[in-house]
């Protein structure tokens, strides 16, 4: 387990130490937002609704492509989409869509020349290491959907001080288990 844990640590170091280029653009994309939108698939689904739950702690409207009560995007959205390989057809397919009518793409992606990062308006690109140890260590992917968590979450941090939240006035939009 040591082994692995260091490993992933140190390859999430060195995806995350040059900031991608385009956070700035990123906060600013999410702030002018009349709503937002996060997709993925498998994994990178998954820290994409990681990522969607801490947008709606914040006090945005915040919707995940492909539940049953997702509204239609529109003009002036902004969806974010998170895919480790760029190339997942559905994920290709829902940023063709959206930017048709007019909605702005935010692609993350470990490859800056995918399809899907084609299709998108801005691209953060996390490219974690690839070498000999990323198969048996941090097989499929984990080191970016990693990276990505980490990631997204600092671009929360960044979202709570432009908006004037606090972890208290989260804590009030967090679920409440009765």
């Amino acid at each position: 387990m040591n082994e692995s844990s260091d490993y992933l640590v140190e390859a999430i170091r060195q995806t995350l130490e040059a900031e991608p280029e385009e956070t700035a653009k990123f906060v600013d994309n999410i702030l002018e937002a009349r709503k937002l939108f996060v997709y993925g698939v498998g994994r990178s689904g998954l820290i994409g609704k990681a990522f969607a739950i801490r947008l709606v702690q914040l006090g945005l409207e915040v919707f995940f492509v492909g539940e049953t009560i997702t509204p239609i995007v529109e003009e002036g959205n902004v969806v974010v989409i998170v895919s480790y390989t760029g190339e997942t057809m559905s994920a290709i397919q829902t940023a063709n869509i959206v930017r048709r009518v007019g909605a702005k793409v935010i692609t993350i992606t470990a490859n800056p020349h995918s399809k899907l990062a084609a299709a998108s308006n801005l691209v953060i690109s996390l490219q974690p290491p690839r070498d000999d140890g990323r198969k048996r260590l941090a097989p499929l992917g984990t080191a970016f959907e990693d990276a990505t968590l980490i990631y997204l979450d600092s671009v929360v941090a960044m979202l709570m001080e432009k908006l004037g939240q606090s972890e208290g006035s989260m804590r009030k939009r967090h679920a409440i288990w009765v």
